[in-house]
């Protein structure tokens, strides 16, 4: 990678930053994490209390790049075939019967599923094949989603009556979940004078879906040395429970994450590293991706339910102890 591509994806990344920022009010570390899903080429899980710019974010992301953007509102009632699409009956001018596919929803660049947990299991798993292959099996065949393709998800974490959680397999499909927190006192008075005064800004499209492309390449090759990805393995086995685990992980954790929760460390430190403006991975890019790419692959045991032990409180403790035994 040159030192001009380097260059070039820092100002474009910062051109989209400040499309963002004339909508959206702080929230810059929630901004910089979904940053890193897209051009990590992964799908992000936002989950926060209702009211905090989860939908227009993401919104506002899909108009600051030349994409294809399908909002799908999850409901208990909401069926398969409402987001991969379905064979309809057509007659033509002859009065010849023939089928033809209807494609969904999914059939975009940006795909925002909506408090997804609201919908049944079944209805999620309509998502995984096109999360995880990037197609979509309906009609009898097989198609391709366009590329690139993200779904970015959101959920309330508060209302549990009514949702269905995600399974274990659909939540690892996410390359990160971000927690999106309540704004400020001054972030507050800014919504409120953005709002009430009826103003509103244009988004322009900064970046095209062949310049996300390039952001991505230039992201993948970014060295690893053999000791950052050694730490980044560390931290991945040290979520499972076992004699040398942790006191928090062999207390709390009832299974930790899988293979996937290392790739999506690596892809993410990458992205970091490449807007730092640097060339190889350093411990530091790691440490910053490990919450939201973790948080959601540790499941916790009932015990620390009833404690109100959180998965971030357990990550901040593997990273300590991996941390000492590096030094």
């Amino acid at each position: 990678m040159t030192q001009q591509a380097s260059t070039d994806s820092q100002q474009q990344v910062e051109r989209v930053r400040q499309e963002i920022a004339k909508v959206l009010v702080g929230q810059k570390e929630v901004v910089e994490q979904l940053l890193w899903a897209v051009f990590a080429g992964g799908h992000a899980l936002l989950e926060g209390v209702p009211g905090l710019g989860k939908t227009l974010l993401v919104r506002t992301l899909s108009q600051a790049f030349e994409l294809s953007f399908q909002r799908i509102q999850f409901t208990p009632d909401l069926m398969p075939t409402d987001i991969t699409g379905t064979n309809i009956l057509r007659v033509d001018e002859t009065g010849q019967q023939s089928f033809q596919f209807q494609p969904g929803p999914i059939f975009a660049h940006v795909v925002l599923a909506d408090e997804i947990n609201r919908a049944t299991p079944k209805t999620q798993s309509a998502l995984l094949e096109a999360m995880q292959e990037r197609t979509v099996s309906a009609g009898g065949a097989t198609r391709p989603l366009p590329e690139p393709f993200f779904v970015l998800a959101t959920q309330n974490p508060l209302e549990q009556e009514g949702t269905y959680p995600l399974p274990e397999a659909q939540m690892d499909r996410f390359l990160l979940k971000i927690e999106v927190p309540f704004p400020s006192e001054e972030e507050l008075k800014a919504i409120v004078m953005r709002t009430a005064g009826g103003h509103t800004s244009e988004v322009e499209k900064v970046a095209s879906g062949s310049e996300i492309a390039k952001i991505q390449q230039a992201a993948r090759e970014i060295l690893v040395a053999d000791a950052v990805l050694d730490y980044a393995v560390k931290l991945l086995l040290a979520t499972h429970p076992g004699e040398q685990a942790v006191p928090s992980v062999r207390q709390y954790v009832r299974s930790g994450a899988g293979p996937r929760g290392v790739q999506a460390i690596v892809a993410l430190a990458k992205v970091r590293a490449l807007l730092a403006g640097r060339y190889n991975l350093a411990y530091e890019d790691v440490d910053a991706v490990a919450l939201p790419a973790l948080r959601h692959r540790i499941f916790l045991n009932f015990e620390a339910e009833a404690n109100g032990i959180r998965p971030d409180q357990i990550v901040r403790d593997i990273l300590e102890s991996v941390r000492d035994q590096k030094r």
